[in-house]
């Protein structure tokens, strides 16, 4: 599943650094945090390698 957006791309790669331990979870906010603990380090990985040519900063849902 690709991202979306840059903004989508960069939580996702956030989210995975701290699952992976490279970052600390407390320093994790808003859809980085909810993306921690909802989705498996397989689902953050595809999230994140996502190309962000051609991608828009943001998303509205």
């Amino acid at each position: 599943m690709p991202a979306k957006s840059k903004a989508q791309q960069m939580a996702a790669g956030a989210a995975l650094a701290a699952k992976r331990g490279e970052t600390k979870k407390s320093d994790l906010k808003g859809a980085s945090r909810e993306m921690y603990d909802s989705m498996s380090e397989k689902q953050l990985e595809e999230l994140a390698e996502t190309k962000r040519k051609g991608k828009p900063d943001k998303v509205s849902d």
